[in-house]
């Protein structure tokens, strides 16, 4: 099958883009989620450390673990299979805690088939493998127009695929969450995983740009 494709399962070149640009939150959701912290602190749902180190930990989370999962399958055909049948189980591999996040499915870019994430509801992204989403990812016109021309949003990427490769567009829910594993690129052949690594960008995870040599 060729074109585009758009499936809704609801239960290197990282940069914002005007077109899917978001802006920073408006100042009266600043003061919600002020009003709303500081009413759990005083309640004693949460402490204030707590609920900073909630925060670090999402700070410390990086798409640098997501790129070092893609170098590995593409070096390790055995471990490129445990990834697809199950993601969080092989992000475990690499000292990720899943024991709390949704399923994540791994969805490999081919010759003919190219994945694009989105969460067409709000935001939802497998962060502790790649770490928080971009803020063009949360965006309004992102999520809108990643469905309905995906050829178009891609090409403000800079991402341009021949008409005959297949573009799904997959939406992420609270319940799943999708990590694209990159068409590994020509040329980098016996490159050590590290070196591998090195050209997996946040956005390649997420099929809106592809690994550049």
């Amino acid at each position: 099958m060729t074109g585009d494709h758009h499936d809704h399962i609801h239960a290197g070149h990282d940069h914002t883009h005007d077109a899917v640009h978001a802006h920073e939150p408006r100042p009266e959701y600043r003061r919600l989620e002020r009003a709303v912290r500081e009413l759990l602190i005083a309640k004693g749902v949460l402490t204030a450390d707590e609920i900073r180190a909630q925060i670090e930990l999402m700070d410390s989370r990086t798409p640098a673990v997501g790129a070092k999962i893609v170098a590995r399958a593409w070096s390790d055909p055995a471990f490129k299979a445990r990834l697809l049948a199950d993601a969080r189980k092989a992000a475990e591999e690499f000292g990720v805690d899943t024991s709390n996040t949704a399923i994540v499915v791994a969805l490999e870019n081919t010759d003919d088939l190219h994945h694009m994430v989105v969460c067409t509801l709000c935001s939802c992204y497998p962060k502790a493998i790649i770490g928080v989403p971009p803020a063009w990812y949360k965006s309004s016109a992102y999520r809108a127009r990643a469905v309905i021309e995906p050829r178009k949003v891609l090409a403000e990427f800079g991402t341009h695929l021949p008409d005959n490769v297949e573009i799904r567009v997959v939406d992420s829910t609270a319940d799943m969450r999708y990590l694209v594993l990159p068409k590994r690129p020509a040329g980098t052949e016996g490159w050590s995983e590290e070196r591998l690594a090195a050209i997996v960008g946040r956005d390649s995870l997420i099929g809106t740009t592809v690994p550049a040599v």
